[in-house]
């Protein structure tokens, strides 16, 4: 050790011999900090090559002709999107002079709510609505109005809204088997569910482990609001790729990704793409290994999954029933058939809720503490919530469940019988994925689409996905869509290799561009396009 120390030594003495003291200094400092500079550059969560990547493109689109090819294509994207959304009728842009009268007011609601060509009434769409009864919305409407100004920010003002939720909350973690210590809070839905538990564990690990640069390993199929959140709260997200014939994350990749800074695990029971189940179990175990957090998402089917067993339908474990699950966010607006704007996220322990809490302690204005995002709440989506689940009690979500796992596997059994098709993985409750070897996959969601359905798509690799609801369970339903997708697939083999035309072509053109920039500025246009109101074109620019 001694003879190695003396040969660094020597090698230092060297390189110094006959100079000058402030050469001496200015090559050490040049020394130390250009060894800072290059860790700092090389030791990222984000890889040198997806850095690299995005700084070339970033570059690329400064160069004067492709800047003006760029901007050219987004103001097409942009001028098509405003064209097809600017044909809904008239806007208004400035208040009445006078108030409309309550019969006129109704009356533009039902112009506006018929606006749109889907017949999502007739269960033509996937997901989006998940229960369609007028007894229940005449129910949720009194409700809703009896509550409608009632706020839980006020707790000592409307201690009956609190009382409610916390009875969904701990109905909802019963559900999940948790224990007495298991506690959560309602959100306005899964992203900020998901949002809540992101924040909660990045404040836990800074508190209990020093943590300053978070990361979160998860699956590529997690839900996107998990990247919205690391956006928001500032946490790297290490992204594991799927098992290519089950779609359910890869465990293996997982534990390669954990590294000293991960502050929580995730796992999707099931996921949106294919609505296949993580292995759970697996994860958690990782949790249990190295200490750390384990969320499970899920806000999709969780108020399907829960009553799986009731219904009949085996099912992996995946709630807190398995050691190391932490947290579970779940949506009650979609299989708990509330309103929406109504989810739940749940935790093990108060100690990670108190983390999800914002409180500040030293404002002019009093000591004010939140639990979730928003400070002000809508009492009325709580009251509303409360009652739909109380309306159905347990056996009520057990038959709906059953009915819509039972349509689902129907659909599934169909769709595997046919050839040219296949099935994504196994679906764990009530989302399937379809993909195609030989054609376009693309083409047979815009045959279905002008059939009148409207389907989700999906990418790397193409797919689209149907998400079961209650609407789908009535009225033949299913049988039309197996039948449609039997007759469209038949229609293009007789010529596979026709190229996608449409809006689907957006699809497969968007997997095909590298620099994802640009597709991020294409989808800014589209969502500008939803806050459309005629202005002037010059005011625009």
């Amino acid at each position: 050790m001694k003879h190695h120390l003396c040969l660094v030594t020597g090698t230092i003495d060297r390189a110094f011999t006959g100079r000058q003291p402030w050469q001496i200094v200015a090559i050490t400092t040049t020394t130390v900090l250009g060894t800072i500079w290059l860790c700092q550059v090389l030791f990222q969560e984000e890889s040198l090559y997806g850095r690299a990547k995005k700084k070339l493109f970033k570059l690329a689109r400064l160069i004067p002709a492709v800047r003006r090819k760029v901007e050219s294509e987004i103001e097409k994207i942009n001028d098509g999107f405003v064209k097809e959304i600017a044909q809904k009728g008239n806007y208004y842009t400035e208040l009445p002079h006078d108030g409309m009268d309550q019969a006129q007011i109704l009356k533009k609601v039902d112009e506006y709510l018929e606006l749109g060509h889907y017949r999502w009434k007739e269960g033509f769409i996937s997901g989006g609505v998940y229960y369609y009864n007028p007894e229940l919305i005449k129910l949720i409407t009194e409700v809703y109005g009896k509550a409608s100004y009632t706020n839980p920010l006020h707790p000592d003002v409307f201690p009956g809204i609190c009382k409610m939720e916390a009875e969904v909350v701990r109905m909802t973690a019963t559900l999940f088997h948790g224990g007495p210590s298991a506690c959560g809070t309602m959100t306005t839905g899964g992203t900020e569910s998901i949002m809540m538990a992101c924040k909660a564990y990045r404040d836990y690990a800074r508190e209990h482990r020093g943590i300053t640069k978070p990361n979160m390993v998860l699956p590529v199929t997690a839900h996107t609001g998990f990247d919205k959140a690391a956006k928001y709260l500032g946490i790297f997200t290490k992204v594991v790729p799927m098992c290519a014939d089950t779609t359910e994350v890869n465990i293996a990749a997982m534990e390669r990704t954990i590294n000293r800074n991960t502050v929580m695990l995730v796992g999707s029971a099931p996921n949106f793409p294919y609505g296949t189940m993580d292995d759970i179990e697996a994860i958690a175990a990782l949790g249990r290994k190295y200490n750390i957090p384990v969320h499970v998402d899920a806000c999709l089917g969780g108020f399907l999954i829960v009553f799986m067993k009731r219904a009949g339908y085996p099912v992996r474990p995946f709630d807190f029933s398995v050691p190391g699950v932490t947290s579970i966010s779940a949506d009650t607006h979609k299989y708990g058939f509330s309103p929406k704007g109504s989810s739940v996220v749940l935790y093990s322990k108060k100690a990670y809720r108190h983390h999800q809490y914002t409180v500040t302690t030293d404002w002019p204005g009093g000591v004010y503490g939140s639990p979730t995002v928003n400070g002000s709440r809508a009492g009325g989506v709580i009251a509303a919530t409360w009652a739909t689940m109380m309306n159905f009690g347990l056996d009520g979500y057990v038959e709906a469940t059953k009915r819509i796992i039972d349509t689902t596997r129907y659909i599934e059994t169909e769709l595997r019988a046919m050839k040219n098709i296949f099935i994504f993985g196994t679906p764990a409750t009530s989302v399937i994925g379809i993909g195609s070897r030989d054609f376009d996959i693309y083409l047979l969601g815009g045959e279905l689409s002008n059939l009148g359905w409207n389907l989700n798509s999906l990418q790397f690799p193409s797919g689209i996905h149907i998400c079961v609801t209650y609407m789908h369970t009535v009225n033949g339903v299913a049988e039309k869509f197996v039948q449609d997708v039997r007759t469209k697939v038949a229609l293009i083999m007789q010529n596979p290799t026709k190229p996608v035309e449409g809006k689907m072509a957006i699809y497969g053109v968007a997997q095909s561009v590298p620099d994802r920039e640009l597709i991020g500025e294409f989808t800014k246009c589209f969502i500008d396009s939803m806050f459309y109101t005629p202005v002037d074109k010059a005011a625009d620019k």
